[in-house]
């Protein structure tokens, strides 16, 4: 019996002028501020919600207010890390499996006083099966992405007050 077929890992990251609490509250506070308008799974997205919790969901709500989840929290570290299930399928549909969900892994790390790289891994690709190559494709491509793009503009115009 073979493993399932290796597909590399996909990595972005930003350097952000915040530390890394100031970051983490950001990116998970305020995702509807800076998440891509075109990455939705509903027609009309009004926010982006991340449950503040191991087990809780990070979903999508449209303007009619019914929810869409993307996964579930796996691990939550205020300030250092996050890690979500990823529920999309090849055609990046929702799907309800979390055996079949890859993994999205956030980590905030400080650089230097009042500087924070912000790391996005897509990881654990396989688990998407016959259509984790065509998954990898559309989220590979040159770093920050749209993603972490969208959030350094959010921190940006936050204007948070540096640390020392």
């Amino acid at each position: 019996m073979t493993g399932p077929k290796l597909i590399p890992p996909v990595w972005k990251s930003v350097d952000v002028p915040c530390s890394p609490d100031q970051a983490f509250e950001v990116f998970t506070g305020h995702p509807t501020r800076w998440w891509p308008r075109d990455h939705r799974i509903t027609a009309e997205r009004e926010a982006v919600v991340f449950e503040p919790f191991v087990a809780g969901r990070w979903y999508e709500r449209d303007s009619d207010g019914r929810e869409r989840d993307w996964g579930r929290i796996l691990e939550w570290e205020q300030g250092r890390r996050i890690r979500l299930s990823w529920l999309i399928d090849g055609d990046f549909a929702p799907i309800d499996d979390d055996n079949l969900a890859s993994r999205v892994d956030i980590v905030f790390c400080p650089l230097r006083p009042g500087a924070t790289l912000v790391s996005i891994g897509h990881v654990e690709l396989h688990r998407h099966g016959r259509a984790a190559p065509a998954i990898r494709s559309v989220i590979e491509g040159p770093s920050p992405g749209d993603t972490l793009a969208g959030f350094a503009r959010a921190v940006h115009e936050a204007r948070l007050p540096r640390t020392k």
